[in-house]
């Protein structure tokens, strides 16, 4: 039996939003559906449930974040999940990074019409001068690994990573232990029962 897509009102009463907020949000999904028209925002099959497969599995990640973290990157922001939707949740200063330039277009009238306080930089993570991070998040980017070593040289020496990940986790973990040493806790996806968040902390500087 399939289950009916989760709405704007149920997603509220999850994640305890104020209707400012939500409306903020409401205003970002509107976007969302009409730029994917034209531009490949998200997959297609994941369109008819918005507010479970991104908008709530993005802000299930409110809570993991460190009550004294004062800047946020979200690498790979694609059509902002997490990171916009950190922005539009959180007092916090976002940084969202992205290499598509239709994408980064997106990101700023997503961020403008959802009020949303966002700082963009247009180009891959490697290539660009970004500020130290508390907190570092991403989704659907890279393998475990990989992020890691996006993460090092821009977290501050007591930051951590968010990391939504798939069925592959633990495989990406295994792989990615082996070239640096962390501190790792897995928390089980509210949304995906194959999914975890990876909060990871302590990374060694000489992978």
């Amino acid at each position: 039996m399939s289950v009916a897509p989760l709405t704007a009102e149920q997603f509220a009463e999850k994640v305890n939003v104020s209707r400012e907020t939500l409306g903020n949000l409401q205003r970002y999904a509107d976007l969302l559906v009409k730029w994917q028209k034209s531009i490949n925002l998200v997959s297609g099959d994941t369109l008819n449930d918005l507010w479970c497969r991104h908008f709530w599995d993005s802000a299930q990640l409110v809570p993991l974040v460190p009550t004294d973290a004062r800047v946020l990157m979200d690498i790979g922001s694609g059509a902002g999940f997490p990171g916009l939707v950190l922005a539009i949740m959180l007092d916090i200063e976002v940084n969202l990074v992205e290499s598509s330039g239709k994408k980064v277009a997106f990101l700023r009238e997503a961020a403008r019409v959802s009020g949303a306080c966002v700082k963009l930089h247009h180009g891959r993570i490697e290539r660009l001068s970004l500020p130290k991070s508390d907190l570092i998040t991403a989704r659907a980017l890279a393998s475990l690994d990989r992020l890691v070593e996006f993460a090092v040289p821009n977290l501050r020496p007591h930051g951590s990573c968010l990391f939504l990940k798939g069925a592959r986790a633990e495989e990406e973990l295994t792989e990615a232990l082996k070239k640096r040493s962390m501190t790792v806790e897995r928390i089980q996806s509210a949304t995906d029962p194959k999914g975890v968040i990876l909060s990871i902390r302590d990374i060694s500087r000489d992978g």
